[in-house]
C-alpha cells in the first residue's frame, strides 16, 4: 500500500534526530531490536519493550496502541492504556518509556511529497525542551519534576550528581560510596563501610521521592549504577 503517513525521529538511538520513516503498510511495529524479533521500527534502548507499540491504519485513520509495554507509552504527555486504541492526528508526540524515545506523527496529504525535508536543529531543540520530564538546578539543589520542585537531600544530590555527570556510563561501587558517604571513607577510623542495602534504600528513596521512571537508573549486579539518557 501507499504511505500515508510518517514519523519523525526527534530522540532513541540509533537513529540520527530529523529521520523519518513513512508508514505504508497496515500495521507498523516499533520496539527493541533483539537476537529473536526485529520490529518495523526499532531501537536500541533497553527501557523500550521489543513489542513496544502498534500503529494499525483502520478506516483510513491511524490508531495507536501500547502492546503491555513495561515502561509506558505517552501520547501529548498523557499516559496511555495498554491495548487500548488511541486515534492519532498530525502533529502527535508520542514517547516511549518515559521519553527514551520520542516520535513525532504526521499525516500525508495528497499535495505532498514523499521527499520530506528533516526537522530543523530548533524545532528538534524546542520539542525537547517541551518534552523534558525533570529540570536541575544544581547551585539550588532542586529537582523540578512535572511542574512540581523538590528539595534534594545531601545524600540524593550526591548521588544524582554523580550519575549525571557519568550519564550512561557504568558508576562502581566504591565510586558512589566515597562521592556520596564521604564521612564514611576506608580512612575513617570507626566507621562501618556503606552496605549495599544502604545504596538500595537510597535508590528506592529515589524512585518513590521523584517517581519511578523520572530517573532510569539501572542496577549492574556486583558492579554499580548507570543513569540511561539518551
Amino acid at each position: 500500500m501507499e504511505a500515508y503517513a510518517c514519523l519523525y525521529v526527534i530522540r532513541g538511538e540509533p537513529h540520527r534526530p530529523g529521520t523519518y520513516i513513512q508508514l505504508d503498510e497496515e500495521e507498523w511495529i516499533v520496539g527493541r531490536i533483539s537476537n529473536d524479533e526485529v520490529p518495523d521500527l526499532s531501537f536500541s534502548n533497553a527501557f523500550i519493550s521489543r513489542r513496544h507499540v502498534m500503529i494499525r491504519k483502520e478506516k483510513e485513520q491511524a490508531v495507536l496502541y501500547d502492546m503491555g509495554s513495561r515502561h509506558g507509552t505517552e501520547l501529548n504527555g498523557q499516559r496511555v492504556e495498554p491495548h487500548t486504541p488511541h486515534k492519532l492526528q498530525s502533529f502527535d508526540i508520542i514517547k516511549l518509556a518515559r521519553g527514551m524515545v520520542v516520535l513525532h506523527f504526521s499525516y500525508l496529504f495528497a499535495d505532498q511529497t514523499l521527499e520530506f525535508e528533516p526537522i530543523s536543529l530548533t524545532q528538534q531543540f524546542h520539542m525537547l525542551e517541551e518534552l523534558e520530564a525533570y529540570s536541575i538546578n544544581w547551585e539550588k539543589r532542586e529537582c523540578t519534576v512535572n511542574g512540581q520542585r523538590i528539595v534534594m537531600s545531601e545524600k540524593e544530590y550526591g548521588f544524582i550528581k554523580l550519575l549525571t555527570d557519568h550519564t550512561n556510563q557504568l558508576v562502581p561501587f566504591d565510586e558512589i560510596k566515597k562521592t556520596v558517604w564521604p564521612e564514611r571513607s576506608q580512612d575513617a577510623e570507626g566507621l562501618p563501610d556503606v552496605s549495599m542495602d544502604e545504596l538500595n534504600a537510597l535508590v528506592y528513596r529515589i524512585r518513590k521521592k521523584y517517581g519511578k521512571d523520572t530517573f532510569m537508573i539501572s542496577a549492574v549486579r556486583g558492579s554499580g549504577y548507570v543513569l540511561e539518557k539518551d
